[in-house]
C-alpha cells in the first residue's frame, strides 16, 4: 500500500506540473513563428477531425466500460489521450505558421448586405461563447484527465469512476466544441 501512495504522490506532482506547463507552453508558442514556413492551412480540418474522433471514442469507451469490457475501455481511453496530444501538437504547429483567424473577418466589404452583416454580428456572440468556453475547459480538463487516468492505473477504480463522471462530460464538450468552432470559423480562413 505504501508503494502505491508513493507512486500517487509522484504522479500528483507530475499532474500539477503538466496542468500548468501545457497551457503556459501553448500560450508562449502562440508567439513563435517558424521562419520561412508557409501557412499550414491543411492542418485545421485534420485537428478538427481528431477532435471529432476523440468525441466518438470517448462515447464508445463509456459504452465499453458499461458492458464490463475494461480492456477495451482502457485501450480506447489511451487512444483518446494520444489523439489529444497529436491534436495539441498540430494545433501549435499550425499557429506557429499562421495568425489566428477572426470570426467575421472577410474580404467581402461592400459585397454583403446590411442584413448579412447584422447576421454575422449576432452569430459572432454565439461563436465567441462557444470558443471561450472551449478554451477554458480545454485548459481545465487537463488535470481531470490526468487524475482520472492515474487513479485507474493505480487500481483505484472507485475513485476513478467518481472523477470520470466529471471528466467525461467536460472532455466530451471540449472535443465536440472543437469541431463546432472549426466549422464556425472555416468560412473566414485565408484562401
Amino acid at each position: 500500500m505504501e508503494a502505491i501512495e508513493k507512486k500517487e504522490k509522484l504522479y500528483n506532482r507530475w499532474i500539477i506540473i503538466l496542468s500548468i506547463a501545457i497551457p503556459v507552453a501553448v500560450a508562449l508558442l502562440f508567439t513563435v513563428r517558424i521562419p520561412g514556413v508557409a501557412r499550414l492551412g491543411f492542418l485545421p480540418p485534420i485537428y478538427a477531425a481528431i477532435n471529432g474522433l476523440t468525441a466518438v471514442l470517448l462515447i464508445f469507451a463509456v459504452v465499453q466500460i458499461k458492458k464490463g469490457n475494461r480492456a477495451a475501455h482502457e485501450k480506447i481511453m489511451k487512444t483518446c489521450i494520444g489523439l489529444s496530444v497529436v491534436f495539441l501538437v498540430l494545433y501549435v504547429v499550425y499557429h506557429a505558421t499562421s495568425d489566428s483567424t477572426m470570426f467575421g473577418d472577410t474580404n467581402l466589404d461592400g459585397v454583403l448586405s446590411d442584413a448579412e452583416n447584422a447576421s454575422i454580428g449576432s452569430f459572432k456572440y454565439i461563436y465567441y461563447f462557444i470558443l471561450i468556453s472551449h478554451i477554458l475547459l480545454s485548459i481545465g480538463v487537463i488535470p481531470f484527465v490526468l487524475v482520472t487516468y492515474v487513479r485507474a492505473a493505480l487500481g483505484k477504480f472507485q475513485l476513478h469512476r467518481k472523477i470520470a463522471r466529471v471528466t467525461f462530460p467536460i472532455w466530451l464538450y471540449v472535443a465536440v466544441t472543437g469541431v463546432v468552432v472549426y466549422f464556425m470559423i472555416f468560412p473566414y480562413y485565408p484562401a
